[in-house]
């Protein structure tokens, strides 16, 4: 799957979800597609890194301080 692919999922959501929104006005979207997409990922990479940190941050491109501190926010730790 490529970036674009990725993107258009995203893309495509977001539309779904704002149609079933209706009227009613949307908030904190941005927090909701980052909880949503970021915990899926850091799940991925971690079992392709089979659990190394160091590896996972890397592939992430993140400090591993970081990708510790979001394991422990979505209780992957």
């Amino acid at each position: 799957m490529s970036k674009e692919s990725i993107q258009e999922i995203v893309q495509l959501s977001l539309e779904e979800y704002f149609n079933d929104l209706g009227e009613l006005q949307p908030s904190n979207v941005y927090d909701m597609v980052v909880q949503s997409v970021e915990k899926p990922m850091l799940q991925v990479v971690m079992a392709r890194a089979e659990g190394n940190q160091s590896s996972a941050a890397e592939m992430l491109g993140i400090n591993r301080n970081t990708l510790r501190k979001k394991l422990l926010q979505h209780g992957l730790l």
